[in-house]
């Protein structure tokens, strides 16, 4: 399927699976604008895009912890004279360890992120996405979504946030062209685990960023898009699972893998 003709915003895209999905974008013919912290990372990415794949590549430098992320871009890109069709919100992180010892500020921040740019950015795009109709609304959540987690307490429940969001937002537009999509990956060889500082947050087969975004492109161009999909068959049973299976011993059996 071919993008050709319209323009993806990616946040998150300076590594992981926000590039992987920009690189994906790019080889169908799309746009991309790039948005991260980190600028040179970006830049680097951008003109590889342009070069491989003859597409414009736009990198923008945005901090989105910070309130009000979704008009600072919009603003940022009306200026440019760029107009989006599809929007990937991929920005995220998580944290690892006990809810009482974690800090404070860190849980505002990754609530910010996860969440309240998320829903940001996503009302301040949609209107245009819905009025083009030719691209989608793509959100990364998670496999922590369909489960308490243990040990990573608000990461889990700002995955939460994002996949009832999505999967909201999929029947509140089902009269429009547009698709919407939640992906949920389990454990990616990304620097999530950097981040969140220890491999104990990791349950599952680690898939690739390449794997995870064809998943979500093929979910997508499906003649019927779901609201929502896990990548990887054994997450989609253990997903399933944790919706299916009583509520003490989800969080026994999470508790247990997360190591809280």
């Amino acid at each position: 399927m071919s993008y050709r003709g319209t323009t993806a915003l990616i946040t998150g895209a300076s590594a992981g699976l926000g590039e992987e999905f920009a690189r994906q974008w790019a080889e169908r013919g799309s746009d991309v604008v790039l948005v991260a912290r980190r600028l040179d990372r970006l830049e680097a990415l951008a003109k590889t895009l342009e070069q491989s794949h003859g597409i414009t590549a736009t990198p923008i430098a945005a901090d989105l912890s910070r309130p009000g992320a979704g008009a600072d871009l919009r603003a940022e890109l009306e200026a440019r004279g760029i107009t989006v069709q599809t929007l990937i919100n991929n920005a995220g992180f998580g944290s690892h360890g006990p809810f009482l010892e974690q800090d404070p500020d860190e849980i505002t921040r990754m609530i910010q992120v996860n969440i309240g740019a998320v829903a940001d950015i996503t009302r301040a795009f949609l209107p245009d996405l819905v009025a083009d109709g030719r691209g989608a609304l793509v959100t990364v959540a998670s496999t922590a979504a369909y489960q308490p987690t243990p040990a990573m307490a608000v990461y889990g429940a700002t995955k939460a946030f994002v996949l009832s969001l999505t999967e909201s937002l999929a029947y509140e537009n089902r009269r429009s062209s547009l698709r919407v999509l939640a992906v949920s990956p389990g454990p990616v060889s990304t620097e999530f685990f950097d981040v969140v500082g220890t491999q104990d947050a990791s349950v599952g087969r680690v898939a690739t960023p390449a794997g995870v975004v064809t998943a979500a492109r093929r979910a997508l161009e499906r003649r019927t898009t779901p609201p929502s999909t896990v990548a990887g068959l054994s997450n989609r049973l253990s997903a399933m699972a944790g919706r299916f299976a009583p509520r003490r011993v989800v969080l026994a059996v999470t508790g247990r893998a997360l190591k809280a």
